[in-house]
């Protein structure tokens, strides 16, 4: 079954914004490593592939539906920040936001009565709740510790798989 047009086009749209993503949390890799927290890079390096990953498996159902992928420009992103702290203040309130994109995404597989993308979609929904929730503890864990502490944090995130 081929995806409909207003479903591809939905698609292309998450797929860039998956890749703005992408480009966020390696910025911020970049940011944290330039100001010495190599824990916090690397959980931002982490975070920028798998995000790019993201568009990439998109895509490729897109492909796999008989769609076609557009590429399209992608605005430059922020490229410093006042703190740590900060940086996960932005995570979050991005990681929200991306709720609210592939919310609509699923809005629209809805419209379009595509069962194949509502399934697909799904899987994100999940995974939305986790990414919020992690970026949610590791700003519990600033809220909880003193600023000395910052340190143990990147420590911390120093250890994703």
């Amino acid at each position: 079954m081929n995806m409909t047009k207003k479903m591809q086009d939905a698609f292309n749209a998450q797929i860039a914004a998956e890749m703005w993503s992408s480009n966020l949390y390696l910025q911020m890799a970049f940011w944290f490593r330039k100001e010495g927290w190599k824990g916090f890079s690397s959980w931002m390096f982490k975070q920028s592939e798998e995000e790019r990953q993201h568009a990439m498996d998109m895509a490729q159902f897109v492909l796999r539906r008989g769609g076609e992928v557009c590429l399209t420009a992608i605005e430059a992103v922020k490229t410093s920040w006042a703190d740590a702290k900060e940086a996960f203040v932005d995570t979050l309130a991005h990681e929200q936001n991306v709720t609210g994109l592939i919310n609509r995404l699923a809005d629209v597989a809805d419209e379009e009565k595509d069962r194949a993308s509502q399934n697909f979609i799904a899987k994100y929904i999940d995974e939305q709740v986790e990414e919020e929730r992690n970026v949610q503890d590791i700003l519990d864990s600033f809220a909880h510790l003193s600023s000395h502490a910052v340190a143990h944090i990147d420590s911390h995130l120093a250890q994703r798989q």
